[in-house]
C-alpha cells in the first residue's frame, strides 16, 4: 500500500507532526502518534535518535540523547512502528542519519522497515547520488525517497531531486538548523514559489514552525507543513504527554488553510 502518495492526492493541506522516536519516555512513541491523528495529522515524522545530528538545533539534539538514554535503537524503532500498524495506517516517515542504517545493515533495514509498515525514509546526510543502490532498493521495497531542499537549492537541483523523491519533497524554511525562526516573509514565499515551480511532487515545509499563523502562512504556499521542535518543547514539559501532543496539534490543524 502506498500511504503517501494517496493522503498527498487527497484535498487540503496536511499537518505532518515530527516526533523524536522513545522521546519523552519509551512508551510516549505510540500515544502520541495516536493522539497526532485524532487532533487531524496526515503524516507523521519518527525521528531516528543519532549522537551526531547535524541538521538538527537544541530542542531536537536534547530529545535524541534522551532518547538514546532511554534505550532506543533502530529495530527498537521497527518494533514500535509495527505496534502502531496495530491501531493506525496514517502514513510514518522516517527520519535520521544512514550511520545507525548501515550499522544495522541496510538491506535488513529496508525489508524490516517495508514488514514493520514505515511509508518513506529522509535521510538527511544521504543525497541521492551519493548511494543510489540504496534509493532503489528503498523504492523497490515500497518506501518513499523523501529528499530535502533549501533556500540555496538551485533550481535545476529541485527538479532533479523532484524527479528522485517521485512522491514528496521535504522544504527546509530556512539556512540553518531545525528550532530556527521562519525567513522574511517575501523570501520565504519566493522560495517557496521556486519549489513549486520547480519540484513537480508535492512538498512540504518544516523548520521554524510553531504558530497557527506560521501553518497559515506557510500552508498557503505549500501542500504542507512540518512542526518538530515546538511540538518537542511542549512535551519536555508536560506531565501527560500524549494529550498535551493532542491541544496543540489540534491547534495548529485548524489554521490549516
Amino acid at each position: 500500500m502506498r500511504r503517501i502518495p494517496q493522503v498527498m492526492a487527497a484535498p487540503g493541506k496536511k499537518l505532518v507532526p515530527f516526533f523524536t522516536a522513545g522521546y519523552p519516555q519509551l512508551e510516549s512513541t505510540v500515544p502520541l502518534v495516536l493522539a497526532a491523528e485524532k487532533a487531524g495529522a496526515q503524516l507523521v515524522e519518527l525521528g531516528m535518535p543519532f549522537s551526531d545530528p547535524l541538521a538538527d538545533g537544541p530542542v531536537i539534539q536534547q530529545s535524541s540523547q534522551t532518547a538514546l538514554e532511554n534505550g532506543v535503537t533502530v529495530p527498537w524503532i521497527l518494533k514500535t512502528v509495527a505496534r502502531i500498524r496495530e491501531q493506525s495506517q496514517i502514513p510514518i516517515i522516517l527520519m535520521g542519519y544512514i550511520n545507525p542504517i548501515r550499522r544495522m545493515g541496510a538491506a535488513r533495514f529496508l525489508e524490516e522497515a517495508a514488514g514493520a509498515g514505515v511509508d518513506g525514509l529522509i535521510i538527511p546526510d544521504l543525497p541521492p547520488e551519493e548511494d543510489p543502490v540504496f534509493f532503489e532498493q528503498a523504492r523497490n521495497a515500497g518506501l518513499s525517497t523523501i529528499f530535502l531542499v533549501a533556500p540555496n537549492t538551485g533550481s535545476e537541483r529541485m527538479v532533479h531531486l523532484g524527479r528522485e523523491a517521485g512522491d514528496l519533497l521535504y522544504a527546509v524554511s530556512i539556512m540553518g538548523v531545525s528550532g530556527t525562526a521562519l525567513s522574511a516573509r517575501q523570501d520565504l514565499t519566493d522560495y517557496l514559489k521556486r519549489v513549486r515551480l520547480n519540484a513537480n511532487v508535492p512538498f512540504v515545509v518544516g523548520f521554524g514552525i510553531a504558530t497557527p499563523q506560521d501553518v497559515r502562512r506557510v500552508g498557503s504556499l505549500a501542500d504542507g507543513v512540518v512542526v518538530g521542535s515546538a511540538l518537542l518543547q511542549r512535551l519536555a514539559q508536560a506531565s501527560d504527554p500524549p494529550a498535551e501532543a493532542y491541544t496543540y496539534l489540534h491547534s495548529l490543524a485548524a489554521a490549516l488553510p
